[in-house]
């Protein structure tokens, strides 16, 4: 596994996803701003996280999604509790346990690890399995 390839597009994911999740809030669409500023990171993760898959496995075909979706995770993590708890969550009353425990981050949190394995599935151990035969 290229681990330094993958928490480098973790890197970006994240940086990318908290732009689109700071920007919802300026855009009023919904009546509750967290729900509008959930579901923009919702539907922002699974191109992100497909995208980084594509470019992860431009230089790595054995590695399975899995892994590269957990590490990808585990990035975003990191930086959550470095960056996004310290200077959004907490400013507006809440802590680290509201923020890991919430249902909309364990959501995302599998949706990464789901749209990487599917990825896996779909663009790389298929082709795998075709050039073997």
């Amino acid at each position: 596994m290229k681990t330094k390839r993958a928490i480098l597009l973790g890197i970006a994911i994240w940086i990318i996803a908290i732009l689109f999740y700071s920007i919802s809030y300026s855009v009023s669409i919904l009546e509750h701003a967290d729900t509008q500023a959930n579901a923009v990171l919702f539907m922002v993760v699974m191109p992100l996280v497909w995208f980084g898959c594509h470019f992860y496995y431009k230089k790595d075909s054995t590695t399975h999604g899995l892994k590269v979706g957990q590490t990808l995770l585990l990035t975003a993590v990191a930086l959550d509790a470095l960056i996004t708890v310290p200077l959004f969550v907490i400013p507006n009353g809440g802590s680290h346990y509201s923020f890991f425990t919430s249902l909309g981050f364990w959501i995302i949190a599998f949706e990464f690890i789901a749209i990487a394995t599917l990825y896996w599935y779909a663009c790389v151990y298929s082709k795998n399995k075709i050039v073997k035969q």
